[in-house]
């Protein structure tokens, strides 16, 4: 039995200030906007079948919730409109391919070789632009498998025995891309006196599947990952994420799209993003402050997936307490890439148009480095811009353990 929740578009009061927040309605005439696509057309839907071409322009970036006075899911209902548009219409390949990140990732990081051999896959598809015969961009930055994923490389650290623990949702791109976010909050934490545990039973928050309108496929995960989630806050654990989405979906879409809020309401309020998490260890004194200096000027991207969890730009209370940091931010809106949209060929011209003013900053600034929480932020922060970009755990090691290779 499917425990989907039923749309409520009349929260809408129409007032249509979500177009004045939304990238998209802004890079391109073809899309009428957040309102008409979700609450308005919601409304149709229960109506008449709707075929709304309108429906693939939404990026799920959440910018127009963020805004909306009446608390209106929009972004949701455009992906319950999405899973129920495909339904009746078939998955483009694409779709597939994009969406089945974890299976790929377990897949690419289980036998030795395979990653580099991806890997140089992946450039060559980029070269010579074969990505784009199965609908996925090849200007898009596609990004690298580890060489061996974060669980193994976890189950060799020996931890110190902690008094207190945590529990840290580490999501795929950690898993399979970006090991050594994982490894960096564990070493940060570990000097706080901190033990980190991380549970080999979770599976993806369901982003991509999100995107792509896999809903039925959504549900099954969140009803896996709540189950876990609660178990380890109901015994007092604190948890951890160093992804925006992740924390997103765990927090708040899983409530927007499922009859999941009670579940959800026992582990939420014990769920944190690892910096904001930091952040109120500092508030409380409990954050060890033996940094040692570190002389960079950072460029910081704010994810729009952090916005709209409103606990603020925690980056710039915690980076600044490290001798010689200096930050710009870059003020410039979404990144444009927002999951797999910019990686899909019928929407990345418009994710090029809404992350060039991202991309124009950073090209213009001073800073050496650019920084952000969002996994695939900085995949679009790198891309053309002739800088590296580093989740701010990274920082913080740089300055904890300045003997160490960073």
């Amino acid at each position: 039995m499917s425990i989907m929740k039923p749309d409520n578009p009349d929260q809408c009061i129409s007032c249509n200030i979500c177009l004045t927040a939304c990238p998209v309605a802004k890079a391109t005439m073809r899309y009428r906007g957040p309102k008409l696509t979700g609450p308005a057309l919601s409304r149709l839907r229960k109506l008449v079948n709707d075929e709304d071409s309108m429906l693939q322009y939404c990026s799920n970036c959440k910018n127009c919730e963020r805004v909306c006075p009446s608390g209106t899911p929009i972004a949701s209902l455009n992906m319950k409109a999405r899973y129920e548009y495909f339904k009746t219409h078939k998955h483009s390949l694409a779709d597939h391919i994009l969406s089945n990140n974890e299976f790929l990732g377990k897949t690419v990081t289980k036998i030795p070789f395979l990653p580099g051999l991806a890997n140089t896959a992946m450039t060559a598809s980029k070269k010579f632009k074969t990505l784009d015969l199965v609908g996925i961009s090849s200007k898009a930055p596609l990004p690298h498998y580890a060489k061996e994923d974060f669980y193994s490389l976890y189950k060799k650290i020996e931890q110190p025995h902690c008094e207190k623990k945590v529990l840290y949702f580490p999501g795929c791109y950690v898993n399979y891309n970006e090991p050594e976010v994982g490894l960096d909050l564990i070493k940060v934490l570990n000097h706080q006196g901190i033990e980190v545990i991380v549970d080999p039973r979770f599976k993806c928050c369901g982003s991509p599947l999100i995107s792509t309108g896999f809903l039925d496929k959504v549900e099954k995960l969140a009803l896996h990952n709540t189950d876990i989630l609660r178990n380890y806050a109901t015994q007092g654990y604190d948890i951890l994420t160093t992804c925006t989405t992740c924390a997103l979906i765990l927090k708040q879409e899983y409530r927007e799209l499922f009859n999941l809020d009670k579940t959800v309401e026992t582990y939420a309020p014990k769920l944190y993003d690892a910096i904001e998490y930091l952040c109120i260890l500092a508030d409380k004194g409990e954050l060890k402050t033996d940094f040692h200096p570190v002389n960079l000027e950072l460029i910081y991207h704010t994810p729009c997936h952090l916005k709209i969890q409103g606990y603020g730009r925690p980056v710039f209370k915690l980076l600044p307490k490290i001798p010689g940091i200096k930050i710009e931010d870059a003020n410039a809106g979404c990144c444009g890439l927002s999951g797999v949209y910019g990686y899909k060929k019928e929407t990345a011209h418009i994710a090029k148009i809404v992350g060039s003013e991202l991309k124009a900053k950073i090209k213009r600034s001073s800073a050496s480095l650019g920084i952000c929480e969002c996994n695939i932020c900085r995949l679009q922060m790198q891309n053309g811009t002739n800088k590296k970009a580093v989740h701010p755990l990274r920082i913080l090691c740089k300055s904890y353990f300045p003997n160490e290779n960073y």
